[in-house]
């Protein structure tokens, strides 16, 4: 085993198993992705650490832990489609990608968007769907089975529940630093939707995310 490897094993043995991340298809995922192709030129030894990996423009890449969490908790099926806010280097994407039948993507940043594009491209994702826009309050008219915003949002936009089919899922953070909550949000019916806390984190906001009132003194 080479060190590029084995660095590979260790995170997920190390960083991401203990994080109750237990799905087989998901930990395969991990090892057949190559996640340091995805990260800045020149940083491909951070590709494996625990840390956020800062992609420029005010943006970064989750922790490893944390994209493999999200997956195991959204139970992806290969027959759905997927709508992901915040494309960032494009390596949550073509995890997601592997799972679903179709993502649709959307970057605000046309520049990462670009680089993502060739990220995914090198790797033959052809599922994959791109594009430049401000989605951090909904995108279009179209139903997903599964949404899932990769920065934080101090409340959530009604229109990314309204976007889900019956039975799908929503992956959000929702408050404001550094109280941060995790949560999966599932559309039970036409009007019902379950919310369930799953952990406590802190990531970037999505810009142009939608604001609370607040109260001025």
């Amino acid at each position: 085993m080479n060190n590029m490897e084995q660095a590979r094993y260790n995170m997920i043995e190390q960083q991401i198993r203990p994080w109750d991340v237990a799905d087989a298809q998901v930990l395969s995922l991990l090892a057949i992705v190559k996640r340091e192709q995805f990260v800045p030129a020149g940083r491909q030894s951070m590709a494996f650490m625990d840390m956020e990996i800062p992609l420029g423009f005010g943006t970064t890449m989750w922790q490893p832990k944390l994209e493999a969490r999200v997956l195991h908790e959204l139970k992806i099926k290969k027959n759905e489609r997927v709508l992901e806010v915040g494309t960032g280097s494009g390596y949550l994407t073509a995890l997601l990608s592997r799972l679903a039948a179709q993502v649709a993507s959307i970057e605000i940043v046309a520049e990462l968007s670009a680089q993502a594009a060739h990220n995914l491209a090198a790797q033959d994702f052809d599922n994959v769907q791109l594009e430049v826009a401000d989605a951090s309050k909904g995108w279009g008219s179209a139903h997903y089975d599964v949404i899932v915003l990769t920065g934080s949002v101090p409340v959530l936009p009604r229109e990314f529940q309204q976007q889900l089919t019956v039975g799908g899922r929503l992956f959000a953070i929702l408050g404001d630093a550094p109280a941060m909550q995790a949560k999966l949000i599932t559309r039970l019916a036409n009007d019902v939707f379950e919310s369930v806390t799953l952990f406590e984190t802190n990531v970037l906001p999505l810009q142009n995310a939608q604001q609370p009132q607040r109260f001025v003194f």
